[in-house]
């Protein structure tokens, strides 16, 4: 079987380049604090954005009055119909109340009521209110109404409580007594502008019917003195027109024409009550529907601008265009109030113009009666006329005097100020400032800095491809993980260099640490390189014996020779492989590192040797075997150089040379530890690799992206070279899951606990 087949199988056993979709709340957290420094920064500006909006915002104050609409009219008109009176189950009534709350001439209405042009609060001038001000024109003062009325409807806010006849009345302004006022003159004003309007109409009832009645009394007065006089003149005492058919056409005509003089007017009188009805609510007696869905889509796109408003600044193309939109429908709304209002009011002209024209024609036709009665010089005709005429102006006369009870009824209603709208709460001085609200600021910023903390964060962790836990070695590259090295800098803060105990007992720790600070503090770090040899005791060292021991037992056939390897420069192979020979050797077998990258070669530096001669030699044919291998510092371990740079390393390395040698190597080591370039950037590693038992691949935690490790993997087994495993190296555990952070606090343990122990024996 090939390695790829075996790498195929391996995955098959549970190291698949599928991610583990197991949700672990704990992982997540871990990850967002990694960027805890962001998520504090994005609070703390937030937080202070939401401080300085406290700062430097005005105070405003707001209350509110209730006021409750009852569904019933108080205003009887003339005729049969009666289309103000509300209907309850009409669903447009309160919406209508709500936009007559809102309307700018109840706000006009509000400015005279409380004589606000005349107040210095709200910019007016007190010389108007002596009279003083003689250039002022009506005019002027009428737009100063207008301009007012449009400011102060900005803090007025109308919403009605559900299911309920009361509606709210909420008003925001600068000043606490500038709120109260204007609530409580809102709803006053509402109420005086129920009774105004009603006792306008009955008024304007009462004057035509006044001046009908005197009308009538006068044509009933000279129709009597008509009749007396032919009565006189004719000496008639009783008539019977049973026998005249003339007559009796007339009777039939005159009570014909008495009808159509009432509806004449009736009619009149209702198209004059339509041309003094607002447009708007004419508009809604005779087409509710239309302008209630019309209205619907208005208050629609307002609730979505006012909506929309909170997220997007006014300019914003697509705000532009829904107040576009909001204004399009006003217009349209408004146009069809109008067409409505004036179709109306066409349609009772009309009514009103046939109406007229129905007792013309019966006034001509009775006069042409009159007239045969004349030609047949017929006093009776003309007495039994008169009588008749007499008789249908008295009935029309009592309607019209029962119509003048019922207005003056409604002008005694007006006296009493009787209403359908009355107020429940009125509206009290705020004792506080409504906005802005230090708490609600700050809650704010701290929840928008959290979100964007928290965003940004996880938007960090999205882009990041670099791979930092095991966990994500082992998905990504679908190799076990031998062994995980945590951070030199970290593990000397956390784990190893705390103390005398760190290093074992005795004066020389004590050095030792001492050493290491002065090391420190010479901006001189700590090399991980030969830690194992120098500080055994530490998490670090032993997370290497731990890398030995999962290579020892990580396969039943016999592992001698073994390649190190990365993916690219600054992964830690260098340093994983001389200390795997460490460990190695500390287990009393003969150790061989050779140094095989030939372009940036290292080990001799690490191990203090020469390289003037090495790997190179033996391969051109200047050295022999044993000239090139060197004892090292540590007992058991032998160094073979790379020896001078060649032009062709890789040509040397694929020699049959090379084979021999480590063919010699082997038979004459117990281990063998194979130090070659990073594989993406050269093919060194793969032609030594396919020479050895396996590979190790050396991955720097956070350094190495996803794409490059799959890479350089692919790349090692499509050349049928046996990868044993991954090495984790650089792992910070405290930027990572506290399983890790757990681990290695056990390794400090352990330390101490041994350190302990050793001093105790000393003593």
């Amino acid at each position: 079987m090939s390695h790829s087949d075996s790498f195929l199988q391996t995955e098959q056993d549970g190291f698949s380049q599928t991610p583990d979709m197991e949700f672990d709340v704990k992982d997540y957290l871990f990850k967002l604090l990694r960027h805890w420094r962001l998520i504090l920064v994005a609070v703390v500006l937030c937080l202070g954005a939401a401080f300085a909006k406290f700062v430097i915002s005005p105070e405003e104050f707001q209350t509110r009055a209730v006021v409750q609409i009852e569904r019933r009219s108080l205003t009887p008109l003339i005729g049969t119909q009666n289309p103000w009176l509300e209907n309850y189950w009409n669903m447009e009534f309160y919406p209508t109340q709500e936009k007559l709350l809102q309307s700018r001439g109840l706000a006009e209405q509000v400015v005279r009521q409380l004589r606000l042009t005349t107040d210095p609060a709200f910019g007016g001038s007190p010389t108007a209110l002596n009279g003083q001000d003689q250039q002022a024109t009506a005019a002027a003062d009428q737009a100063a109404v207008a301009g007012l009325a449009g400011s102060i409807l900005g803090g007025l806010t109308v919403r009605r409580v559900r299911e309920t006849q009361l509606v709210e009345l909420i008003y925001t302004a600068d000043s606490a007594h500038k709120a109260a006022l204007l609530a409580n003159g809102f709803a006053q004003a509402f109420i005086d502008m129920g009774i105004e309007y009603r006792g306008a109409t009955a008024g304007k009832a009462s004057t035509f019917l006044g001046a009908e009645i005197e009308k009538l009394r006068a044509e009933i007065a000279e129709k009597e003195g008509l009749l007396q006089e032919v009565s006189r003149r004719s000496d008639i005492v009783a008539l019977d027109p049973e026998s005249n058919t003339t007559l009796q056409r007339l009777k039939a005509l005159n009570q014909d024409f008495s009808e159509a003089q009432n509806l004449h007017i009736q009619k009149q009188a209702y198209y004059r009550e339509l041309l003094t009805t607002p447009a708007e609510a004419l508009a809604e007696s005779v087409a509710s529907t239309e302008v209630s869905q019309q209205r619907s889509a208005l208050r629609t796109l307002e609730q979505d601008y006012q909506s929309k408003l909170a997220v997007y600044k006014p300019e914003w193309h697509e705000m532009v265009d829904l107040k576009a939109r909001i204004d399009k429908a006003r217009q349209s709304l408004n146009r069809l109030i109008q067409d409505r209002a004036t179709q109306a009011q066409e349609a009772a002209r009309g009514e009103f113009q046939a109406a007229e024209r129905q007792k013309r024609a019966l006034e001509a036709e009775i006069s042409n009666l009159k007239d045969k009665t004349l030609d047949q010089k017929s006093s009776r005709l003309e007495f039994i006329n008169l009588e008749d005429e007499v008789n249908t102006r008295r009935q029309l006369l009592n309607q019209l005097l029962q119509r003048q009870s019922e207005t003056a009824v409604t002008a005694r209603l007006q006296d009493t100020r009787a209403s359908n709208v009355r107020i429940v709460d009125t509206a009290l001085v705020p004792g506080g400032p409504f906005r802005p609200s230090l708490r609600r600021n700050l809650t704010l910023g701290m929840a928008m800095g959290l979100f964007f903390g928290v965003g940004l964060a996880a938007l960090l962790e999205l882009l990041d491809r670099t791979i930092k836990t095991s966990e994500e070695l082992e998905s990504v590259m679908g190799l076990p993980t031998l062994a995980v090295i945590p951070d030199i800098f970290e593990a000397g803060r956390s784990y190893g260099y705390r103390g005398a105990k760190a290093y074992g007992y005795g004066a020389a720790p004590a050095k030792a640490s001492k050493s290491w600070r002065e090391r420190r503090s010479k901006n001189d770090p700590q090399k991980i390189e030969l830690l194992p040899h120098e500080q055994p005791r530490l998490a670090v060292s032993e997370a290497y014996r731990s890398l030995r021991t999962a290579l020892l037992l990580s396969t039943a056939e016999e592992l001698r020779m073994i390649a190190v390897t990365s993916a690219e420069a600054g992964e830690g192979k260098t340093a994983t492989a001389s200390n795997l020979a460490v460990v190695m050797s500390q287990l009393d077998r003969n150790v061989l590192i050779i140094d095989g990258d030939l372009r940036k070669p290292r080990q001799h530096q690490l191990l203090k040797q020469s390289n003037r001669v090495g790997l190179v030699s033996y391969l051109t044919g200047t050295a022999e075997p044993e000239d090139i291998l060197f004892p090292t510092v540590v007992e058991n371990l032998y160094l073979c150089p790379s020896g001078p740079i060649p032009p062709n390393p890789s040509e040397l390395l694929s020699s049959d040379k090379m084979r021999e040698f480590l063919l010699q190597a082997r038979k004459r080591f117990d281990f063998v530890i194979v130090d070659t370039p990073p594989t993406l950037a050269v093919t060194d590693s793969t032609l030594i690799g396919s020479m050895t038992d396996g590979v190790v691949l050396c991955c720097r935690a956070g350094s190495l992206v996803r794409e490059d490790a799959r890479a350089c993997r692919d790349r090692l087994l499509f050349s049928d070279i046996r990868v044993l495993g991954a090495v984790l190296n650089g792992f910070r555990a405290n930027s990572s899951r506290a399983s890790y952070a757990r681990k290695h606090r056990y390794y400090e343990s352990y330390v101490d606990d041994v350190a302990d122990s050793r001093t105790d024996s000393a003593a």
